[in-house]
């Protein structure tokens, strides 16, 4: 009897055994990522220049923050040379993405109103395939949009494979402009930090590498080109009265981003904070963080198809 009791004991302890290992084997797979699955790092890429980047789990503070800093640069003649050089890296490697068609590359860029999302689309991206790139402005959202779920209206934007991606503002609006402004109650926004960290990383893991860029200037930067704007007749276009209501709540936005970017400044979806008074040094480390990105992803041009050197091209 205690025999047969030891025996089922053993059969118990190794039944057990062989569940535990049947779970490990599971759980193993699932860390295998889908882009590892098709071919594709499911790791993001680290780029050579994380001067800027807000490590996770280290936070930031924004008054701590130069906007002025330039490294050792003085004029924007000086960086011209190696911002026309990092371009054409930027032109060769999304040639290279485009051609390859298995990966995509997605760019938050967030700031203030004049921080200069505008501009560094305009001056880092010169001489890159348009057919290449999509960029998306998001304002206030439609009925449509408002009836769905806040990420609704991105999910849609997001690069296809091959294309590289540029959201001028972005899903963070549903974290600082509804909490400044108290569209909606706390424990509506504050959730939404754990959403979009799933989000990106779900893109993450579908080949989508994710870089976040917020464009850091001085609240008397903002003044300036504020009054630069209502004097200049050919860019009165741009203000907006709502400008000066925003202003009025600086305080609060510079708490809402420190919370958002500390919140989630992940390994797979990683924010810098560019310096941004001093618009060339902007669009350089911009720019750099770009290419050595692209360069990390390492994208590839396909193989030709077998026999090309036999083709005969007719008259």
């Amino acid at each position: 009897m205690a025999d047969g009791s030891r025996s089922k004991r053993a059969a118990a302890a190794a039944s057990q055994r062989t569940r535990k290992a049947a779970a490990d084997a599971t759980a193993k797979e699932a860390r295998v990522t889908r882009p590892e699955r098709l071919g594709v790092t499911g790791s993001p890429p680290e780029p050579d220049y994380p001067r800027y980047r807000v490590e996770p789990g280290e936070g930031v503070r924004l008054a701590d923050v130069d906007p002025d800093e330039s490294e050792h640069y003085a004029k924007q003649k000086d960086v011209l040379p190696e911002l026309e050089s990092t371009r054409d890296r930027i032109a060769e490697l999304q040639s290279r993405l485009y051609a390859e068609n298995r990966r995509s590359l997605l760019l938050v860029l967030q700031a203030l109103d004049t921080g200069g999302k505008d501009g560094t689309i305009k001056h880092v991206f010169q001489g890159v395939n348009p057919q290449g790139c999509q960029v998306w402005s998001f304002k206030a959202p439609s009925a449509e949009e408002i009836a769905h779920d806040f990420l609704w209206r991105y999910h849609q934007r997001v690069p296809s494979r091959g294309l590289i991606g540029i959201f001028n503002r972005s899903h963070y609006e549903d974290v600082l402009v509804v909490r400044v402004k108290g569209l909606v109650p706390e424990d509506v926004w504050r959730p939404r930090y754990a959403v979009i960290n799933q989000f990106e990383q779900s893109l993450t893991l579908s080949g989508v590498t994710v870089l976040k860029f917020y464009l850091h200037i001085s609240k008397d930067e903002q003044k300036r080109r504020l009054e630069s704007r209502l004097a200049d007749p050919d860019k009165r276009w741009k203000f907006s009265a709502n400008d000066l209501r925003e202003r009025r709540h600086w305080d609060a936005y510079m708490t809402a981003f420190e919370e958002a970017i500390a919140t989630t400044s992940t390994e797979y979806a990683p924010w810098y904070v560019v310096p941004a008074n001093n618009k060339w040094y902007r669009n350089l480390v911009i720019a750099r963080t770009i290419a050595d990105t692209l360069e990390a992803m390492d994208p590839r041009y396909p193989e030709p198809e077998e026999g090309l050197d036999a083709a005969v091209v007719d008259d």
